[in-house]
């Protein structure tokens, strides 16, 4: 039977004196104080990631040009150089930061919680395939840079490491958050030392649609960025590692995305941006601090992840095209098992699976 950690924090906002002005829907005055502490969590960890460039390049620049203390941010990028092949080794995760209370009062926000359908062997090393990517992984964060939803327990023995955009580590000061939290490149050099380098009980989470999957984000929508993304099974049959399909329902709905069906000129200008930059420019928005009608900050949406069960893989050195096909194949019939079997308990039991 599925194992689950849920926390129990009602997702839906306490808006029974709700104001309205001008359009805009103000939180009431009488909302809980732990209701305030999630949002705040969720406010700093929402500014934290969506401006790490702003502040953490910012702070660089005001210490060396407008402060006495200039000679920090150089020794500072003295040590961005030596320690710049961190990201690919392995990365610096620290237990007290991902344990940190304030993310128990994240989790409990929206709420994220974890489903178990299978047994890990601590021996083995595994790549977890996410989806979707929605427009943060914040399912992903939760569950697996974190320990507030109890992965260490559902999983004994499993560490968990994150893979992002490699241009996260470099970003001043930003980086080394990245690093304590067990973020780690999204490169096929940093995967494969993970999976080979380590030993076992190495599970390296990988949002497999990313950028282009971040476009199709949309409420109540699963559409995922699949069938040509193969990098990762030919990487598991190199290193010998298994394959875990794992599905966040609910990512997608804790954002509103501004429409951009494929043949717009928004989109057109999306998929431009991202062949350039590898970024997704996805206009988005969600609620404020005190209203609930537009800001940065999440909506109160229930995000359950469910890790499916492994699937073990040979290990090949040299997989064929027809080896990575067929292992790959293997992988989507699971994960749409995986979808259907839960999405009556987890999501909506209408609610259907589009895989391009």
């Amino acid at each position: 039977q599925p194992q689950q950690l849920n926390n129990g924090a009602s997702h839906t906002p306490s808006a029974s004196s709700a104001m309205k002005v001008l359009g805009v829907e103000f939180a009431p005055l009488n909302i809980p104080l732990k209701r305030r502490m999630q949002t705040l969590a969720v406010v700093l960890g929402a500014g934290l990631f969506f401006f790490g460039v702003f502040w953490g390049t910012g702070l660089f620049v005001y210490l060396l040009f407008f402060t006495p203390f200039y000679y920090l941010p150089l020794l500072y990028a003295v040590w961005m150089v030596y320690d710049s092949k961190t990201p690919k080794r392995g990365g610096r995760p620290i237990a007290w930061v991902r344990r940190w209370f304030v993310w128990n009062y994240a989790r409990d926000y929206y709420p994220v919680s974890l489903v178990k359908t299978g047994e890990l062997d601590p021996g083995r090393n595994y790549i977890f395939g996410y989806h979707p990517h929605g427009i943060v992984c914040v399912g992903a964060f939760i569950n697996f840079a974190t320990e507030s939803t109890g992965f260490d327990k559902l999983y004994p023995g499993i560490k968990t490491l994150l893979l992002t955009l490699n241009m996260n580590f470099y970003i001043p000061f930003s980086r080394e958050l990245a690093l304590f939290y067990g973020l780690i490149s999204a490169d096929r050099d940093s995967l494969r030392w993970m999976l080979t380098k380590q030993g076992g009980g190495n599970a390296a989470i990988i949002a497999v649609g990313g950028a282009q999957e971040a476009l199709d984000a949309h409420k109540g929508m699963s559409v995922l960025t699949l069938r040509n993304r193969k990098g990762f099974v030919r990487c598991a049959l190199q290193c010998g590692a298994d394959l875990v399909p794992v599905f966040s329902f609910g990512e997608n709905d804790i954002f509103y995305q501004v429409k951009n069906s494929p043949g717009s000129r928004l989109r057109w200008f999306q998929e431009r941006m991202k062949a350039l930059t590898g970024f997704s420019p996805v206009i988005f928005y969600g609620r404020g601090i005190f209203q609930y009608s537009f800001g940065y900050v999440p909506f109160r949406k229930k995000v359950v992840v469910v890790v499916g069960r492994p699937i073990g893989l040979p290990k090949i050195e040299n997989p064929t095209a027809e080896d990575v096909s067929f292992w790959h194949e293997k992988y989507i019939t699971a994960l749409t098992e995986l979808f259907e079997e839960h999405k009556e308990k987890c999501g909506d039991k209408d609610a259907s699976l589009t895989v391009l």
